[in-house]
This record gives C-alpha cells, sequence and structure tokens, in this order.
C-alpha cells in the first residue's frame, strides 16, 4: 500500500527531519498510533466500570452476588478466546482479524451501554471481551510489522508496555470522569467513537500481513478456549466458593485436563493453533511466568488500593481515578526511556529490577495504618509502582516474542496475553482469598496488609523467574 502522506516541500520542514529517517516513517508513526489506541481502549475496558459499579447496581438491579458478572464476564470471555485470536489472525490475516474483532467490541459496548436488564449488559460485557481477544493478538504483530527499523520496534514495544501498564489507571481515571459528569452508560458509549475511528483509519495506515495457510486445528481451537474458559472460571469464583469447593476443584481439573488434550493434539497435526516450539525456550516460558505474576500481583493496587482510597479516605468517583494518576504518569515517563536502556543494559537487569521496585511498593503500602491520608500513605508506593512497571514491562514483552517467525507472531502474542489474563485471575483470587481470610468486619485494613504482602512475594517471585530465565549458563568444563 503506497504511502497517503505528501512528503514535505519546505526545505524548512526538511532540515528539521533526521537525515536517516525511514521511507514512509510518518505513515508507520500513524499505524503504531492507531493500533496503541485500540490496545489502550482494551486494556481499560477491563476496569473502566470499576468506579461505576454502585452505579449499575442501583440502575439495573443487580444481586450482591451478581454484580461481579460485569467485570467477570469481560474477563472470562477475553482470557478464553485469546489463543483462538491469535490463530485466526496468523490464518486469515491480522489486520483483517483486528478489525473484525474491533467491530464486534464497538457494537457491543453501543448494547452495553443501552442495557436494560442485567442479563443484557453481562452478555453485551461478554461480547467485549471476545471482540478484544479477537483483535488483542493482532496488536503486537501490527505494531512490529508497522515499525520501519529496529528503533522504531524497541520504542513500539515500550510504548505497547507503557500502554498495558497504565490502561487499568486510566480506566480507574476514566471511568470515575464519565460517571460523575454523566452515567455509567458513558463507560460503554465512550468506546464507540474511539473504535468508529480506528476502524475508518486503521485499513489506511496499517498495512495486512501474509496469511499462513493451512488448515485450521478444530481440535486445538476447542480445547484452548475451554482449558482457559474452565481455568479463569474456577479462578474467578474461588474466593467467593471457596478453593475447595467441588466447582473451583473441578473446573480446575477440567480446565488442566483439556490443556492436556490440547499439549497432545499439537504435537501431531500439521497446522497447530499453538506450536509446541513457542515454549521450547527457556527464556520465553519464564517471561511467560514474570508476566503472569507482575500482573496477578499489580491487580491488588487496583483491587484493594481503590477500596482505601473510596472507602477509608472518602474519596468520590473521579478523585479515586484521579488517584492513580501518578501511577499513570509514571509509566508513561520511564517509557520514554526504557527502549534506550533497554540497548545498553539487556532486558535481564530492567525485569530484576522492576520486581524489586514492585516488591518495594507493595510491602509499602501494606504499612498502611487508619491515620494515613493519601500523601502519607498512598503516594509514594503509587509512584515507585508506576516507575518499576514501566521499567519491567517492555523487557517481558521483548523476551516473550524474540525470535518468533513473523508467521507465528499472532499465536505468541495470544499466548502472551492468555499468561496475562490468567496470571491476573490467578493473582486477584489469591489477594481476594487472603484478604478475606485476614479480614475483621466492618474494618478494611486488617486484610489489606497482609494481601499487599501476597502481592510483594508475587512480584518478588517474578524477579527470581525473571533472573532464572535468562541468566545465562556457565558452559561445561572442557576436560583436561
Amino acid at each position: 500500500m503506497t504511502s497517503t502522506l505528501t512528503p514535505p516541500d519546505s526545505s524548512t520542514e526538511a532540515d528539521r527531519l533526521p537525515a536517516d529517517l525511514p521511507p514512509n516513517a510518518g505513515r508507520a508513526a500513524t499505524g503504531i498510533a492507531i493500533v496503541l489506541v485500540a490496545q489502550l481502549m482494551f486494556v481499560l475496558d477491563a476496569t473502566v466500570v470499576n468506579v461505576a459499579l454502585p452505579q449499575i447496581d442501583t440502575a439495573l438491579g443487580f444481586g450482591p452476588a451478581s454484580l461481579s458478572w460485569v467485570l467477570n464476564a469481560f474477563t472470562l470471555a477475553f482470557g478464553g478466546l485469546l489463543l483462538l485470536g491469535g490463530r485466526l489472525g496468523d490464518v486469515f490475516g491480522r489486520r483483517r482479524m483486528f478489525l473484525a474483532g474491533l467491530s464486534v467490541f464497538a457494537i457491543a459496548s453501543l448494547l452495553g451501554g443501552l442495557a436494560q436488564t442485567p442479563e443484557m449488559l453481562v452478555l453485551a460485557r461478554a461480547a467485549q471481551g471476545a471482540g478484544a481477544a479477537l483483535a488483542a493478538p493482532g496488536v503486537l504483530a501490527l505494531l512490529m510489522t508497522s515499525a520501519p527499523d529496529e528503533p522504531a520496534r524497541l520504542r513500539a514495544l515500550a510504548l505497547f508496555g507503557a500502554v498495558s501498564s497504565a490502561g487499568m489507571s486510566i480506566g480507574l481515571l476514566l471511568g470515575g470522569a464519565v460517571t460523575d459528569l454523566g452515567s455509567w452508560r458513558w463507560t460503554m458509549f465512550i468506546n464507540v467513537p474511539i473504535a468508529v475511528g480506528v476502524l475508518v483509519l486503521a485499513p489506511r495506515f496499517v498495512d495486512e500481513t501474509a496469511r499462513r495457510p493451512g488448515r485450521f486445528d478444530v481440535v486445538g481451537a476447542v480445547t484452548a478456549t475451554g482449558g482457559a474458559v474452565a481455568i479463569v472460571w474456577s479462578l474467578i469464583g474461588a474466593p467467593e466458593h471457596g478453593w475447595g469447593s467441588a466447582r473451583t476443584l473441578l473446573g480446575l481439573l477440567s480446565g488442566v485436563l483439556l490443556l492436556v488434550v490440547l499439549g497432545v493434539t499439537e504435537r501431531r497435526v500439521a497446522h497447530p493453533l499453538l506450536r509446541p516450539a513457542l515454549l521450547r525456550s527457556r527464556q520465553r516460558v519464564g517471561g511467560l511466568a514474570v508476566m503472569a505474576l507482575v500482573f496477578g500481583g499489580q491487580l491488588s493496587m487496583f483491587f484493594l488500593a481503590v477500596q482505601f482510597i473510596e472507602h477509608d479516605l472518602g474519596f468520590g468517583p473521579m478523585a479515586s481515578g484521579l488517584a492513580f494518576l501518578p501511577l499513570t504518569v509514571g509509566i508513561f515517563a520511564t517509557s520514554r526511556v526504557t527502549p534506550r536502556i533497554m540497548a545498553a543494559v539487556g532486558p535481564l537487569p530492567m525485569i530484576a529490577l522492576g520486581a524489586v521496585g514492585l516488591s518495594a511498593s507493595f510491602a509499602w503500602l501494606s504499612t498502611l495504618d487508619a491515620g494515613d491520608s493519601y500523601v502519607s500513605g498512598i503516594l509514594g508506593p503509587m509512584v515507585l509502582n508506576g516507575l518499576s512497571a514501566g521499567i519491567a514491562f517492555m523487557p517481558i514483552t521483548s523476551t516473550v516474542l524474540g525470535g518468533v517467525e513473523p508467521e507465528h507472531a499472532g499465536a505468541a502474542s495470544g499466548l502472551l496475553q492468555t499468561f496475562q489474563q490468567l496470571g491476573g485471575a490467578v493473582g486477584l483470587a489469591v489477594i481476594v482469598s487472603v484478604y478475606a481470610a485476614g479480614s475483621v468486619p466492618g474494618e478494611f485494613l486488617p486484610g489489606a496488609q497482609a494481601a499487599f504482602l501476597t502481592s510483594a512475594t508475587m512480584a518478588a517471585l517474578a524477579g527470581v523467574a525473571g533472573v532464572a530465565a535468562l541468566a545465562r549458563r556457565r558452559p561445561a568444563p572442557v576436560p583436561a
């Protein structure tokens, strides 16, 4: 596709451009920006309705037990269908599936905003998750193919990490703003014009990727989707029903058995949904483990800290969203320098430093007491958390996607985001269980302190996993 941008004809403009600017750099930058806007929308949708849940409950009459499905329906569909979405992008073209998924997401957002019953809103949220799962695996692949050279790819990865890490806090900020200024329905409606804009601009600035011919792996699609859905569903309900309940244990067992069938199937079919070779790399497997642990621990920031800010400090929806602004700013500020740092030192020191910083931020939050204000108790840990997440996220992503053949980039991206979602589900389930075990009726802090320490442990384990995966092995001594 030829560029629709006209080159500058004035010498003044030309002189301001770098002499080594790659061809079509302006078009490539626009394409990267368009894809990142869609990624931000997918990520923030996991939390944008959080601060609006009381208003949703009042408007539609959810019961206490069923209100959580406004969040869980999105997570379940998104996490369960990511591998399938990645494979569909490899087979049919990533831009095509990106646009198809985005269309589903936009329509579901409109229907969710118009919902008049709890059932209609939950179904719309599930459809949003399905649309995001079809589109999201293609995001990383489209970023890589849109970037004209290696430095641009590193910058795109850093921005992807910043958007993905900060998206949840941006979701709280945006959700609080539109709920205070308008209605909870705008947490859904706001997606529609953004999605339409991306749908119009993406075909113009983002190139299609080559398709990977071959038969579609039906058994792999069913077992991968079924296994992921069963595991996420079981983990979502574990805090409510108990880790030892039949519902939790049977659900986890079913998910594991389906994934075992997937593993056996993928070794035998000619065109697997998930290439076993992707999991033969020690670095990639370690990177996936780091991603799951980091994302799982990070959810305590959005589940626990927001409760302290709203209930103990008395902040309203918009003020609660603004309270997370230091975290967001920290992530985006760090993302400006991470490509240069990684080029100089490599991914291992960055992952280790980021994990230490995240663990320290959660340990700091575990010292909260009833006399703390926002400045004395929350601001410092939040700034440290944002800076640390910004340092760690890009090298983790680079480690997982490094060395993947272009035709398998969609599957690798789907695998990365599946581990992110499963890590989030496991992390949140563990955090909620620890919080419930130590909680005192009517008090927030007793259970929260142990839960924050649990997040600190997850972040520390992420650092250990990163070192184990990326540390160079010493060569065996040569016999004399």
